[in-house]
């Protein structure tokens, strides 16, 4: 079985793509399809028509079939995995009853509950019935059932997007274990839909008829359906193995495998996340997410928006090095890498919190570049950015520290933007850890892979699939100097920015209206 290779579709944000892994872990073909990240209907809404994650998978299938049959058609089994807490709602034929709400949107739903039951003690503690009704306003099922009571009436299954795209594989509405990330009545210290009288099902009063069978990473879901077969190329009766969701297939991808090291994915939404045999809230009422390795979890901070701000900078200062980057066929993080080349560490005195989104322990900051003078340029500005990313993650890994009460001794690097090094050397200067880049910045997509070779049987388990798959490439060192620069910039600076200014934020929205 070690010659066949395996599918691993890893559909994100803002593209799809489908890539044909060797049992070894070597990338062997891929397939990429860009979409928009959202439609944005009203302020602060985020949603997308499902289909185009179908249609791309399709079109990116196809794609791989043409450029590569011989490895194509070597395919012996696939596994898939997704963007978090994007949920769709699916009619009894599997049908799509309106756009999915993206992790991203900011509406609010009206109260679901008046206090009574697991809610009453909150709301008679002021700090945690506020808690408890922002993490209760945040759940978009409760938004539907008040402003869309027929469409939810309606919906037979309510599942996140990789539960959307294994139906229309295999026609079972079942999705991963690990991929259950989001506002659902999901029991993620048990790992299974919450049962009996409890807070999060009071929380998210979403009944478990509505929800799909949970399938265990490592076990198959289903096969692909004759129709899907038709649409995508894949050969019909194909095993389609349980995964688990993008970032929890970054961590694994990346090689952590304990709390002793991290991995920092430097994605849409940037998160340094560890695996863990044991169960603790980095966040109070945080819980850690189900991770693609049965009974174990991955508590996770993270930077909302986090590296879309790179996205934001290019698009907003960056014209002439996204066509340079164009016309050479590489990544615009490859030529922007001159920004950092030509700056040194500390951006000559400017600093960039990145709250460019709100964040779960920071819900009401906003972003901020403090420390401007004549001899900042573009270079400096893109340089503080990065830093500013690598300070929050490392104000991360420390609560992730605490609350374990281990130290973090090696971090991993993931994502799109960890193809540039010059990001990665900035980021195990602020760690003062080295960095391990595997040899393929598909990490997603390569954990998707060792899940699906142990449910293949390639592998008796996945711990020894990831030992055969999973390759460092390339390991990046502190610099003493840089590190220690840092260290006081973070402690004596950056740690101050959020307290000083929180005030300020708090004046800016009341004065000028300024959206929450």
């Amino acid at each position: 079985m070690t010659d066949r290779h395996i599918l691993a579709i890893d559909c994100g944000t803002q593209s799809l793509r489908a890539m044909v892994f060797s049992a070894g872990g070597d990338l062997l073909a891929r397939a990429k399809k860009v979409y928009p990240p959202y439609v944005s209907p009203g302020p602060g809404r985020a949603e997308q028509d499902p289909e185009i994650y179908w249609s791309s998978l399709k079109a990116a299938c196809m794609e791989l079939k043409h450029t590569a049959p011989q490895v194509f058609e070597n395919i012996a089994g696939m596994g898939v995995t997704t963007l978090r807490n994007t949920l769709v709602n699916l009619d009894r034929q599997g049908r799509v009853l309106r756009p999915a709400i993206t992790w991203m949107d900011q509406r609010r739903a009206g109260p679901v509950s008046n206090g009574a039951g697991f809610l009453a003690l909150g709301f008679f503690i002021p700090v945690l019935g506020k808690k408890l009704k922002d993490i209760q306003a945040q759940g978009k099922c409760n938004w539907i059932m008040q402003h869309q009571g027929d469409i939810w009436d309606n919906t037979h299954k309510y599942v996140q997007v990789s539960g959307f795209l294994h139906h229309r594989l295999t026609g079972e509405f079942a999705d991963a274990l690990a991929c259950q990330i989001g506002h659902l009545p999901f029991d993620y210290k048990h790992h299974c839909w919450a049962r009996g009288p409890c807070l999060v099902k009071t929380l998210f009063p979403v009944p478990e008829t509505k929800l799909p069978r949970l399938v265990p990473a490592g076990e198959i879901i289903g096969t692909v359906s004759r129709a899907a077969s038709d649409a995508t190329g894949i050969a019909a009766g194909m095993p389609v193995i349980a995964c688990g969701s993008d970032k929890g297939c970054e961590t694994l991808g990346a090689g952590v495998m304990g709390r002793h090291m991290v991995n920092l994915s430097f994605g849409t939404t940037a998160t340094v996340q560890t695996m863990s045999d044991r169960y603790f809230e980095t966040l109070p009422l945080m819980p850690p997410y189900p991770a693609p390795m049965p009974g174990y979890y991955n508590p996770e901070v993270e930077i909302f928006r986090g590296f879309w701000m790179i996205s934001w900078f290019k698009d907003q200062f960056a014209h002439k090095e996204v066509a340079e980057a164009q016309a050479l066929g590489v990544p615009p993080e490859q030529i922007l890498d001159r920004c950092l080349k030509q700056t040194s560490p500390g951006a000559m005195g400017l600093m960039v919190q990145p709250y460019w989104g709100p964040g779960l322990d920071y819900p009401g900051a906003k972003g901020a570049m403090i420390g401007f003078g004549d001899v900042h340029t573009k270079k400096h500005v893109y340089r503080a950015v990065i830093e500013g990313l690598g300070f929050a993650l490392l104000a991360g890994m420390e609560k992730i520290e605490k609350k374990s009460r281990i130290r973090v001794e090696k971090a991993a690097v993931s994502g799109g933007a960890s193809q540039s090094d010059q990001i990665c050397k900035i980021a195990a200067d602020i760690f003062n850890l080295p960095m391990a880049r595997g040899r393929t910045h598909e990490t997603s997509g390569l954990r998707a892979a060792i899940v699906t070779a142990k449910g293949l049987g390639i592998y008796p388990d996945i711990a020894a699939a990831a030992g055969h798959m999973i390759q460092v490439k390339t390991v990046f060192d502190p610099d003493p100097a840089s590190a220690a620069l840092y260290r006081q910039l973070y402690s004596r600076v950056y740690r101050k920015m959020y307290p000083a200014l929180a005030p300020l934020y708090a004046q800016i929205r009341k004065i000028t209206k300024y959206p929450g």
